[in-house]
């Protein structure tokens, strides 16, 4: 693939540009839906409200196309975070998802729940195979893509990104209903696939 060209960063902003309606709602159902219409190679998914912010990207096409990762999973625990980016239960929430995930997947990872992700397409196309025994557990598709690269063995690295505040919009997350769902998800990979 070679390095990151100024070519490939015009496409990438060209594609990061483009709007299309989703089918039905949730993260996962727009990922699936983005995707479907997507005709490069490399798959990416970009949070619409850039607390991360699109520039950070480059890394993630490096490691995916120097060899160093299959699955890049974008890391906002590492750089200093802006003061509303994530509160403080939200950062206690994604340390302990980080940690649990880590021991399901077999495979460190810092931070499970960053919505900047990226992998090839021949991948995501094995991937969605490889779930369907999983059936249809996760509306925000983060383990969803995590438990199927752990189930292929991909390797998964983490890619730092700056998080910034939110300029625009709110949040779609609940802080305890959907803290509550992510418990069971983890359990359920728990089950599936660390103690299957």
């Amino acid at each position: 693939m070679g390095s990151y060209s100024a070519r490939n960063r015009g496409v990438l902003r060209a594609a990061l540009r483009e709007a299309l309606k989703q089918p039905g709602r949730g993260k996962w159902d727009a990922v699936r839906a983005g995707f479907a219409e997507a005709s490069g190679d490399v798959l990416v998914i970009q949070d619409a409200d850039l607390t991360a912010p699109p520039e950070d990207l480059t890394k993630f096409y490096d490691a995916i196309a120097n060899g160093v990762a299959e699955f890049c999973n974008g890391s906002r625990l590492v750089y200093p975070m802006e003061k509303q980016a994530m509160q403080f239960l939200n950062f206690m929430g994604n340390k302990f998802f980080a940690l649990t995930l880590s021991y399901v997947l077999g495979q460190q990872i810092k931070d499970s729940l960053c919505g900047t992700k990226m992998m090839l397409r021949s991948d995501y196309v094995r991937l969605m195979r490889r779930i369907e025994v999983l059936g249809d557990f996760d509306p925000f598709g983060d383990f969803n893509l995590l438990f199927g690269a752990s189930l292929l063995n991909l390797r998964i690295r983490d890619i730092p990104v700056r998080y910034k505040d939110r300029t625009y919009g709110q949040t779609n997350i609940s802080r305890f209903k959907h803290g509550w769902l992510l418990i069971k998800m983890t359990i359920f990979g728990l089950f599936r696939i660390r103690w299957s």
